[in-house]
Order: structure tokens, then C-alpha cells, then sequence
């Protein structure tokens, strides 16, 4: 299977990689958290580039650094694949459409034009409920992966009140991502010093 998985990343080409990533931020819409599904089902089911495991861990790191959610992790899954090159193509491919597209649109419509026109207002109010369902369904594949119970399920809950109350430092979303890496290096070392400790 190893073996496999190695022939499978070795066939990663720069294009293929740059048409996978500018076909996802193509047809995506919802900013980062929409493209999370599109871009798992291409690199991780279809590709087979990365591990389900590997990818959340990767989202995981995208989710923690500043900038755009989908470049970060566009950026991370061109350099598991193809190291520094990998990732300039990958982040090129997602960023590309929408240029394009801004593009065209200050090029020939004026927001007044965008604004009155009712078929483009009718399309948009279509994706909005596309759009949550896009973004809903990353967030349940992730929990199902990161092995999330019923006894551990009040975390990313409590975590989303907490943030959206806006209480000041205590809504800071860093706070949180600290915590959370905090709380699982103690939960690793724990164990591991009680055992040291009983020899």
C-alpha cells in the first residue's frame, strides 16, 4: 500500500497539480472552509496524493497560520508533494480564478450593474445555502476523522460559543488553537511521566 501511495505522489506532475488546484478554486464558492471538501475528496480520494490522517494534520497547521485558509492549505499539500515549486504551483492554481474573475468583473460591471441585475442576484441567493452545506461538510468528515465522542464533542462546541459571544480576548480564536496544542501535549506526556514515575 506504501508502495502504491509513492507511485501515486511521484505521478503528482506540476500540472496536474496546478489544474487540480485552479479547477478547485474555480468552481468553489464560500472562501476556505467551502474548499476544504472539494480539495479532500481530489488530493486525498481521488489522487490518493496524501493520508486522510496527513491532510487533517495539514489542515490542522493551514487553520493556524495567518493568511487565506485554502492558499495555506494549498500551499502545505504542494510542498508534501513537490517541496518549495510544488507549492508556488499549487497556491498560483488557487489564486488564479479568482483573480480572473475579479478581473473580468471590474472590467466590464460596475457594482450598480451587479447590484440591479436581478439574474445575477437570483444566482447568487442560490449558492448562499450551497455555501453552508459546503461548509458543514468539512466540518462533520473532520470531526468523524479526528475520532471526536460524544464525551469530547462539548470541546469544539464550547470553543464555538466562546468565540462567537465576542468577549474580548476570551473570543480570540489564537487562544483557543494555544489551548488546544497545550491540552494535547499534556494528554501525551501525562501518561508517560505517571508510568516513569511508578518505575
Amino acid at each position: 500500500m506504501d508502495i502504491d501511495n509513492d507511485i501515486e505522489r511521484r505521478t503528482a506532475s506540476f500540472w496536474r497539480l496546478f489544474a487540480t488546484f485552479f479547477k478547485i478554486g474555480a468552481f468553489t464558492f464560500g472562501g476556505g472552509w467551502a474548499m476544504i471538501s472539494i480539495i479532500e475528496r481530489e488530493i486525498v480520494d481521488k489522487y490518493h496524493w496524501i493520508e486522510k490522517d496527513d491532510f487533517l494534520d495539514l489542515l490542522a497547521v493551514a487553520q493556524s497560520l495567518p493568511g487565506i485558509l485554502a492558499v495555506n492549505i494549498a500551499t502545505a499539500v504542494g510542498d508534501r508533494l513537490r517541496g518549495t515549486a510544488g507549492s508556488v504551483v499549487a497556491s498560483l492554481g488557487t489564486i488564479l480564478p479568482s483573480f480572473l474573475i475579479i478581473l473580468a468583473i471590474a472590467i466590464f460591471l460596475t457594482p450598480e450593474m451587479i447590484k440591479n441585475n436581478k439574474v445575477i442576484s437570483a444566482i447568487f441567493m442560490g449558492i448562499r445555502p450551497a455555501v453552508v452545506a459546503l461548509i458543514v461538510a468539512p466540518v462533520l468528515t473532520s470531526a468523524k476523522a479526528a475520532r471526536l465522542r460524544w464525551n469530547t464533542v462539548w470541546i469544539p462546541l464550547v470553543v464555538a460559543l466562546m468565540i462567537s459571544l465576542d468577549l474580548g480576548f476570551a473570543s480570540n480564536p489564537i487562544l483557543y488553537i494555544l489551548l488546544g496544542a497545550a491540552g494535547g501535549l499534556l494528554f501525551w506526556w501525562l501518561p508517560r511521566y505517571m508510568t516513569t514515575r511508578k518505575k
